[in-house]
């Protein structure tokens, strides 16, 4: 498939990628997209940025749009449910874009902001609803939402869902779907859980499998600086004295990390601002907003408040904390290096850090240079092959039960 024009596509849903500039379709969308309009089941293994949302929400605009019926009240006739509310929004308003011409309505729900009017929109009937797993099982108890209608379901970024814990709230949303349903899975990794839960949610699926993880990993320059704990925010502040870079992300283990950055960086007239879970989600909106906007320099995230960010003109991630799992780092770094940019990704270790920082070596299969010219290099112990397969730590020399009774006489 050479461009989207080659494809069964309503005109207008074409006039849409025109609009926006979208010529040729990713591999995701390529490989995708032929299946998903014959009807087919989907198991799609593809990272977030690959173009997964076009691949899955273009077919089910032409199948719905080919299609136009009579929705009822609290009715869907599509539900995509994703794990965080940044990428529900976002799916939502591609959604919105790519069926400008079409009359269908679509709605997004998620927690963190007031329920009634969701309530109010579902009570009209929605031809696609867009949401995250905790609202939309509140609105389905109360009996705001029923599938009757359903036509299509999609379950994006499964693997995130398990990560975060939703994996039994999306099992009792699947629970009350009916069986004769066009059903698409798209997960970043394939953990034996999701593909348990693949295999009893879909029938005889077309798989599709793009963009492996080291291939993501090799595009983008990477480099790691060893620094004391306490140094850290000198060192970020440090490398920001670089006015060249005019966007930046970095990830932070707690969301207390991230407020604390953002207060550093303010006290040298940094502008930052914070998104993680105890933030509303006005507070999450405006800070993406002043960030893809470029009015801030620096947006301070933690993984569960970032998975939604697509946002092509960032140049730098900075992991301020390497992440406790590995797969993690893949996708923070995933975030610079878009659209055919470069993209720089530093990581930050320190004294408590290393063997996250090795296990991420060894995730990747890839060393990651140490910068020993940065001001705040600090050896930390660890050798520069740290990461390496066959790197052994050394073994604890036991002591002599004798030599032990003399240091203890020693006080």
């Amino acid at each position: 498939m050479s461009d989207f024009n080659s494809l069964d596509l309503l005109p207008s849903i074409k006039e849409a990628l025109a609009n926006k500039g979208y010529e040729k379709p990713t591999p995701i969308q390529a490989q995708a997209i032929p299946h998903l309009l014959k009807g087919k089941d989907l198991l799609g293994i593809a990272q977030t940025g690959t173009g997964k949302t076009a691949a899955f929400s273009l077919p089910i605009l032409n199948r719905l749009g080919k299609n136009p019926v009579r929705v009822d009240k609290r009715r869907v006739r599509c539900l995509i449910l994703t794990p965080t509310r940044e990428l529900a929004s976002q799916i939502a308003d591609n959604i919105k874009a790519y069926g400008k011409g079409l009359n269908l309505t679509s709605s997004v729900v998620f927690g963190g902001v007031g329920k009634q009017p969701q309530v109010r929109a579902m009570a009209q009937g929605r031809d696609i609803l867009v949401a995250t797993p905790g609202r939309l099982l509140d609105l389905m108890s109360e009996g705001h939402i029923k599938y009757d209608q359903l036509e299509v379901f999609v379950l994006d970024e499964a693997d995130r869902m398990l990560d975060m814990g939703f994996i039994n709230d999306v099992k009792k949303v699947i629970a009350k779907l009916p069986k004769d349903k066009q059903t698409l899975l798209f997960s970043a990794t394939m953990p034996k859980d999701i593909a348990n839960l693949a295999n009893s949610l879909l029938k005889h699926p077309e798989r599709v499998e793009v963009t492996p993880e080291s291939t993501t990993v090799e595009k983008i320059q990477q480099k790691a600086h060893l620094v004391a704990k306490l140094k850290k925010p000198d060192l970020l502040i440090e490398i920001l004295k670089d006015e060249t870079i005019e966007s930046m992300l970095v990830f932070t283990r707690t969301k207390h990390g991230a407020d604390r950055v953002v207060k550093k960086l303010a006290q040298v007239d940094i502008q930052a601002a914070a998104i993680h879970g105890n933030k509303s989600q006005n507070q999450r909106e405006r800070a993406l907003g002043n960030f893809r906007d470029q009015k801030i320099r620096v947006l301070v995230a933690t993984d569960i408040a970032a998975r939604g960010i697509d946002i092509p003109q960032v140049s730098h991630v900075i992991n301020y904390n390497p992440p406790e799992d590995p797969k993690s780092y893949v996708h923070r770094i995933g975030r610079t290096g878009r659209a055919g940019r470069e993209g720089i990704a530093i990581l930050f270790c320190d004294e408590t850090e290393v063997g996250l920082f090795r296990d991420i070596q060894k995730h990747i299969k890839l060393k990651i240079d140490i910068d020993e010219d940065q001001p705040f290099h600090e050896k930390l112990g660890l050798h520069p092959d740290a990461g390496k397969r066959n790197a052994k730590p050394k073994k604890k020399v036991s002591m002599s039960k004798k030599a032990r009774r003399r240091r203890s006489f020693r006080g």
